[in-house]
């Protein structure tokens, strides 16, 4: 066997510990959002509280908004962020080289 094939080999069975430990590791567990931890807490602690804003989706929707659209909306967040961030890094690299090279004189 060649060193790459037993480099992808070895790779691809850290991906798969990756993919299924976590599986049975957390199995039975549940996951909640940091709002609603929140919510629950406050409402321990006073639960006479009334909020102060409301979110502007669910003043125009009339209601709150799905959890799918949640989902995409925070994804296409993190897209963009991303973008602006890889944009930023290639920039700072292509000027650094360019500097490098000598020939912005």
């Amino acid at each position: 066997m060649s060193k790459n094939v037993k480099i992808s080999l070895g790779l691809f069975v850290l991906v798969l510990a990756i993919v299924l430990i976590p599986i049975f590791a957390l199995r039975g567990a549940e996951f909640g959002g940091s709002d609603d931890a929140g919510s629950v807490k406050i409402e321990e602690i006073d639960s006479d509280y009334e909020p102060w804003a409301t979110p502007v989706f669910e003043l125009a929707l009339q209601g709150e908004l799905p959890g799918e659209i949640e989902s995409l909306l925070f994804c296409v967040q993190t897209g963009i962020g991303v973008g602006v961030i890889a944009f930023l890094m290639g920039r700072f690299v292509e000027r650094k080289k360019y500097e490098d090279s000598g020939s912005c004189q």
